[in-house]
């Protein structure tokens, strides 16, 4: 039997294959590439829709966590997005974690979902043994236009794959799929601060996952600010963990968007001011508002953090009901 990360790709591709006759519901169009590359567009030339950006975020974690809409009990902020895994280090850092700037001639966007593990070109990959190679891969691309034939290519080369063997699933940023499954991410945002402070990530055993879902905006550097605000101001994240108490207390108040200076102002305006560099940014600000690690080894909980809703409605505009 295959071990779990090795089957990544092959899961993230049955989601989709279990997609395609219900593409028009979902809203989505398929198109075949010359080199024999298929191509998902979730939210490129169109809206979208919640389904598609459900399917989106699953893919990106290759079926390995579950995202649902409910309602965050906020008539403000109305709509939550969360996420429940058991397999967090699989479905987060191989997986989901945009770890690919993805650059071929003029064309740009992050690359998360499972074809990174079969890539295995990051250093977290090498580190936590991640790297899985397959037949077929399947990718999520962050970006306002369609990919073409070269970018597919690229991505085949890089996975060690053949074209035909290349799915490219699309979002734009400023389209529900693509908000949705920004948004998805609060738990990996949450392990990649933590891989950020040398935590062992395999103490992660299970996680919990809940952010509030931002307008759907027209331009998607409007989205990128609303999305990352979003996480950093919004939300929750509870951690199931196995580990010793006082490293939690050591490293926990670390862990949460608020132990950086930057915590309090709208993402865009710090966007802006570091001239629209995220590497300018501070790493400690690009985690959820408030995490929990609930220690599985002595039953212990640790809260830390705090959750922003007034600099939400700041940065989405939003004017206080009467």
């Amino acid at each position: 039997m295959p071990h779990l990360k090795e089957t990544l790709n092959q899961r993230g591709l049955a989601l989709l294959e279990a997609a395609r006759p219900n593409a028009p519901v979902l809203g989505l169009d398929i198109s075949t590439l010359s080199n024999g590359a298929e191509v998902f567009h979730f939210g490129t030339t169109r809206r979208g829709t919640f389904a598609a950006g459900v399917l989106l975020a699953e893919i990106c974690m290759a079926d390995l966590a579950k995202v649902s809409i409910g309602s965050s009990g906020d008539p403000e902020l109305p709509v939550s997005i969360s996420v429940t895994t058991d397999h967090p280090l699989l479905a987060c850092m191989a997986s989901q974690y945009a770890g690919w700037p993805l650059s071929v001639e003029k064309y740009f966007a992050m690359c998360s979902g499972p074809a990174r593990a079969a890539r295995g070109k990051e250093a977290v990959l090498d580190e936590y043994n991640l790297n899985a190679k397959s037949k077929n891969v399947v990718a999520v691309l962050e970006s306002s236009s369609l990919p073409n034939a070269t970018v597919a290519a690229e991505v085949a080369s890089q996975c060690n794959v053949k074209p035909e063997n290349v799915t490219l699933c699309v979002a734009r940023t400023a389209s529900l799929p693509g908000t949705l499954q920004v948004v998805a991410r609060s738990i990996e945002t949450s392990i990649h601060k933590l891989h950020e402070l040398k935590f062992d990530l395999n103490c992660l055993k299970n996680a919990f996952g809940s952010a509030p879902m931002p307008p759907i905006a027209k331009k998607d550097l409007t989205s990128l600010g609303w999305t990352n605000d979003a996480v950093l101001y919004g939300a929750t994240v509870q951690l199931f963990v196995d580990c010793e108490d006082e490293t939690l207390e050591s490293i926990g108040p670390k862990v949460p968007s608020c132990s950086s200076d930057e915590f309090g102002t709208p993402f865009l305006e710090i966007f802006e001011r570091y001239e629209m560099d995220f590497y300018k940014i501070d790493k400690m600000l690009f985690s959820p508002a408030r995490v929990i690690f609930n220690n599985l080894q002595t039953g212990n909980v640790f809260a830390f953090g705090k959750v922003r809703p007034d600099v939400l409605r700041q940065s989405w505009g939003l004017k206080p009901t009467e």
